[in-house]
This record gives C-alpha cells, sequence and structure tokens, in this order.
C-alpha cells in the first residue's frame, strides 16, 4: 500500500495526490490519501509539526503490525547530522535516521525501515532516469527558509565542493554514533533496571548512586523508554538539584508535555495536570430514583456514575457490594432518607472527619497523607460533601456517619428507611 500525506502546505497538494494515486494504479498497488491539519501559530516549527503529523498519519494506515517503508537516502543522512550538530545535539542526535527504529506516535508506536539510507539522490535520480519514471518536484524545497533546504541549496555542496566524499564520511560517522548509543543504551538499560520501581517510578536513592553521565543517560533512556521528548542539559542539571531538596518538599521539574515531580524517595513522571479547584458538580438524589446519573469528570479523571434506590433497613440483606469496594472502583454510601443533593468538588477547607477505617476523627489533610497520597494525587481526589460535611473521598474511604460501619446502622429500629447510593469511578487511561 501506498500513502501520500497532504500537509496543507501547498496549493499543489491536490495535485500531487492524484499524481501518486495514478502512478499507483498503473502499477496496480493500493493507495490512501490523508490530509493533516497543522497550526501556523505554534511556537513549534512546521517543519517538525509536519513530521509528528506524518508519522501518526502513517501509523493510522499501517495498523497495528504495519511497516512503514521510507525513501531517506544518504543526503537525508547529512542534512539530518547537519541539523543535530546544529542544535549540539549530542550522540543520540548525531545518530540522525537509522535502517530501521520504532517511533512513538500520537496513534501508537510505528516501525519505520529506511532501505536507501547508503544510497546517494544523485543515485537514486539516475537510476529512476534509466527506468524512464517519473516524479514530481516539491517546490518548497527551494525555499531556503527552513533549514534543511539552505543545508540541501547552499552548504552541502559547498562542502561537497571542498572535500568530495563528504557526504559518505558524515554518514560514516553518524554510523558510528549509532554504535556508540547502542552500547551507551545497554549501561542505561542496565542502569534503568536497578532504578525501576514496580509502579514505573524511579528510586532517587539508586539515581543519585549514579556518576553524573550516568545520571543523565538513564533519564534520557528511562523519557525514551515512555515516548517522551529528551531534556536539554541544563534540565537535567536541575533535576539532579531538586533531588537533593529538603525532605519535606516536593520539588517539581517540567520535561517536555510532562512534569517530573519527587515524593518521598521515588522520582514520578506525571502528566501536565490542569487546574481543577473551581469545579463542582451538585447531584440531586431524587433524580437517581429513576435511573443512574453520569458525571465526566475534568482534566480526563474519567467518569463517576450515581445509583441509589431507598431500602427498608430492617428488611435490607446486607452484602460485600453493599458495604462497598474502594479497590473496584465502587463506593457505597448509606444517606439519611432527609438528604437530598450532595456537592461533588476537588478542593476543601480541611475538615475534620472520620474515615470508616478509622476509630478517632482526624484533619482531612493529615488523613491524605497518612495514606501517604502523593501531593499533585490529593487535589486530583474527587469530594462528596453534604453542606459542609465530607461525605467520601471516593477512591479512598467513606466517612462513618455514611458507611455501613456507622454504629447507627446497627441499631436497628434508629434508621429505618435510608438511601442507598453507589457511586462507580470507571477512570481513563490517563487519569494520573
Amino acid at each position: 500500500m501506498v500513502c501520500y500525506v497532504d500537509h496543507g502546505l501547498s496549493h499543489n497538494a491536490v495535485q500531487w495526490h492524484n499524481f501518486v494515486k495514478n502512478q499507483c494504479i498503473k502499477l496496480e498497488l493500493a493507495f490512501v490519501g490523508k490530509k493533516v491539519k497543522l497550526d501556523k501559530s505554534s511556537n513549534q516549527s512546521l517543519e517538525a509539526q509536519a513530521r509528528e503529523a506524518r508519522y501518526s498519519a502513517l501509523k493510522e494506515v499501517a495498523g497495528e503490525n504495519g511497516v512503514v517503508f521510507t525513501a531517506h537516502h544518504q543526503d537525508d543522512q547529512v542534512e539530518t547530522f547537519l541539523l543535530a550538530l546544529k542544535r549540539g545535539s549530542g550522540i543520540k542526535g548525531l545518530s540522525a535516521m537509522t535502517a530501521h527504529s520504532l517511533l512513538i506516535t500520537e496513534k501508537g508506536a510505528l516501525q519505520v525501515v529506511r532501505p536507501l539510507l547508503n544510497v546517494s539522490r544523485q543515485a537514486i535520480e539516475s537510476r529512476a532516469k534509466t527506468l524512464k519514471l517519473e516524479w514530481i518536484e516539491d517546490e518548497s524545497n527551494l525555499d531556503q527558509l527552513f533549514d534543511r533546504n539552505f543545508l540541501r541549496q547552499t552548504i552541502v555542496p559547498l562542502l561537497e565542493s571542498r572535500w568530495s566524499g563528504i557526504s559518505k564520511a558524515i554518514a560514516r560517522t553518524a554510523s558510528h554514533c549509532q554504535d556508540a548509543q547502542a552500547l551507551i543504551d545497554e549501561v542505561a538499560s542496565v542502569d534503568l533496571q536497578q532504578c525501576l520501581v514496580d509502579d514505573n517510578t524511579l528510586n532517587i536513592d539508586a539515581l543519585l548512586s549514579l556518576s553524573n553521565s550516568r545520571f543523565n543517560y538513564v533519564l534520557r533512556y528511562y523519557l525514551a523508554q515512555n515516548g517522551e521528548l529528551m531534556p536539554s542539559s541544563h534540565v537535567l542539571r536541575q533535576i539532579k538539584q531538586q533531588l537533593s531538596a529538603d525532605g519535606d518538599k516536593t520539588p517539581q521539574v517540567k520535561i517536555g508535555h510532562k512534569w517530573f515531580r519527587r515524593f518521598k524517595n521515588k522520582l514520578v513522571l506525571t502528566d501536565n495536570f490542569a487546574d481543577i479547584s473551581n469545579w463542582q458538580q451538585i447531584i440531586k438524589l431524587t433524580t437517581l430514583n429513576e435511573k443512574p446519573v453520569t458525571i465526566v469528570l475534568p482534566d480526563n479523571l474519567g467518569q463517576l456514575v450515581f445509583a441509589s434506590e431507598i431500602c427498608d433497613l430492617l428488611a435490607t440483606n446486607i452484602t460485600n457490594e453493599d458495604i462497598g469496594s474502594i479497590s473496584d472502583g465502587l463506593t457505597c454510601l448509606w444517606l439519611p432518607e432527609k438528604i437530598s443533593e450532595l456537592r461533588l468538588t476537588f478542593t476543601h477547607v480541611n475538615p475534620t472527619c472520620l474515615p470508616d477505617y478509622r476509630n478517632h476523627s482526624r484533619a482531612l489533610k493529615k488523613i491524605l497523607q497518612e495514606l501517604e497520597i502523593e501531593p499533585w494525587q490529593r487535589k486530583r481526589i474527587p469530594l462528596l460533601f453534604h453542606g459542609e460535611n465530607l461525605i467520601s473521598a471516593l477512591g479512598y474511604f467513606v466517612c462513618q456517619p455514611f458507611s455501613i460501619k456507622n454504629k447507627q446502622l446497627k441499631e436497628t429500629g434508629k434508621l429505618d428507611r435510608i438511601r442507598k447510593v453507589n457511586v462507580r469511578w470507571l477512570a481513563s487511561n490517563n487519569s494520573g
């Protein structure tokens, strides 16, 4: 199958699409066209945006186990090397493109094979002419406002005029860098196994026991394994400095679109969480008598499904489900029938509460610390209130007055009719 990707950057895109399609018809090849959108107001370069969008589109076409073959050649390799050199990249950047690589896209991992990396553009053109093949030149390739075109049109020809064969030498250097990077990755892989904790966090003591170079490379390797952008040397120094902060602090450092955050002796990679402190919802319990109500939580935290029934306590057989299984995302509340609504929020004024597993009341902040919940996650716990009274920190506990452990519930006759509310938390894949 052949795929043509329209980046929306040229008025000739439709013509190119049709040209590729017609060539595929002649050669009896399957054809698919994909159109992507780029944000021209973004701080990210159009070249980088186009590349990311292109490979995401190719992944969508290739499917789960698909492989994409590209026509990258030796001249492309030279340009990629020089661009990396211009950015001050390390060995990984100077490795340029490999003959086979696994790229992380928005649609998932994509295998890319580049069989022509050791073949020059001139050799390819010569062969194409011999075979009387047709092709189209992209007019944007002449625009030297793009760094790659500037290298292609001005710098590389100048270098070749002085040192013939320099392109082959640069490609060979990129290959040496790939070998060196493979060795570094082997060492970093061993180091990562020593630092990695079961929950995909990093042990800080193990990290700080490494030399500075190995510390930097194990973090880069860890981020690469998680499909994240590579941090600069400055950011790596900042991370190491923050790891030595006082034990009662929870420092954090931004990495691309994510954050490294320290908690106790762990370094945790998290999403860039939104501020959800002003979000709240009112749940009318009378509406639950008719059908369950679904509340969509903010910032990819998933959904809460509320279901309710009025029970005759004396005639109700208490089951395990009535107690509530927090680990399965189910919380069971027992509320006096007179309570007509609940308030769902993520903020609080540190109320005193009595969780169902405790014998004594304590301030909510202290309880969340007792449970060893990371500080950033404490701001992402859905809290249910009736007035100023906390009913439940969903996913963690129910306060005793609203739990099956409430002594009043065990004293028959004091609460004959009661409302049972089940709350099931359907969490999204990236809720944390």
